[in-house]
């Protein structure tokens, strides 16, 4: 996609001036995710669909779609990229063949399942999804039953792998942190930097090898914790975002948004947050700097990922309930919205 031209397919509604997915879920959006070897993007939603875009220098092109039986939480893609994972409130996880668009259910939860990564390991393959009923299953897509389940301390929130890590994120501020080589097991269970809830984590790498994450929560705040680090005082920290500007006095108040994504480029290794601020913004976390924050949307952004070559930032724009059922617009749209970033991602030189 390195081709593509941006500036034929501008459209003039968004304020970033960003390229628009046709044939957006009329309700919101939970996840977007590219493919990891071509030019295609998922986005599962709570219409209970999940949708596959092919994005062509000619324009975007809804390919196919499916659905399940309640509310779409997150997908995921096959490591080959011919399929897709897909998983919901109906409590089961879906296999999906792009290439015939026929899907089947290959795993289930007593309770609906937030998050499924596919794991390639060295010596092995397999699904793994994380679920409200408080249990991490990994499975063999051929068989109904797991090969291996793991209970948490509480339902699962939000998690992340980059082999051989995986990080859980859990209700009640759990943090368990898994060592998917050979069979899955617990590397440690740590205290959350953070003070509230934390709604997504994203592990980032160091020579090609996973090092550390990023946690966002629901009070503005991301938390950047390494696994390994000789000076866990100095290395880990907090920083602020997705919050109004301060307050110039004491009667004022400052507003503190949800961070509701992080995604980390997989060249530069800086990070890009979403928030219910409407906002997307770029860091550097080794230089602690903020690289960039975009115009303000017309709805939260509820979730983010780059291309695999890292030219391509996509975002989600729809409501998130973050304020309430009473602050739905129903006459709001929703957008996913695709960005050349690969020059403002870059790391800030040193002096």
């Amino acid at each position: 996609m390195t081709g593509m031209n941006f500036g034929n397919l501008l459209t003039n509604h968004n304020p970033m001036k960003d390229v628009e997915l046709p044939n957006c879920p009329d309700d919101s959006i939970s996840m977007i995710k590219f493919s990891p070897n071509a030019n295609y993007i998922l986005c599962s939603s709570w219409d209970n669909t999940v949708r596959c875009w092919e994005i062509a220098d000619t324009g975007s092109v809804l390919k196919a779609q499916i659905a399940h039986e309640g509310p779409a939480l997150s997908c995921c893609w096959h490591s080959d990229g011919t399929k897709a994972f897909t998983v919901g409130c109906d409590n089961y996880a879906k296999i999906w063949d792009l290439a015939t668009n026929q899907s089947m259910n290959v795993a289930m939860h007593e309770s609906p399942i937030k998050s499924v990564h596919w794991i390639e390991g060295k010596s092995y393959s397999c699904l793994m999804t994380g679920s409200w009923d408080k249990t991490l299953k990994f499975w063999d897509t051929r068989s109904s039953t797991p090969q291996l389940s793991i209970q948490l301390p509480e339902r699962c929130y939000c998690t992340d792998v980059v082999f051989p890590l995986c990080v859980v994120g859990t209700a009640n501020r759990g943090v368990i942190l898994y060592n998917l080589e050979n069979t899955p097991a617990l590397l440690k269970q740590i205290d959350s930097p953070l003070k509230y809830q934390h709604r997504c984590v994203s592990i980032f790498s160091d020579k090609d090898k996973p090092s550390g994450f990023a946690l966002g929560s629901i009070e503005g705040r991301v938390a950047i914790h390494y696994i390994n680090t000789p000076n866990p005082s100095v290395d880990n920290f907090t920083f602020k975002c997705h919050r109004s500007a301060p307050p110039q006095n004491t009667s004022q108040i400052q507003d503190i948004y949800v961070v509701n994504d992080i995604s980390v480029h997989p060249v530069h290794g800086t990070l890009a947050t979403v928030g219910s601020d409407n906002k997307f913004s770029y860091w550097d976390k080794n230089a602690r700097t903020k690289l960039k924050t975009s115009e303000q949307m017309t709805q939260p952004i509820v979730s983010c990922d780059f291309n695999f070559t890292g030219q391509i930032f996509g975002y989600a724009v729809s409501y998130d309930w973050s304020k309430g059922h009473e602050k739905f617009d129903p006459s709001k749209k929703n957008y996913i919205f695709l960005r050349k970033a690969d020059e403002e991602l870059k790391p800030r030189k040193k002096r």
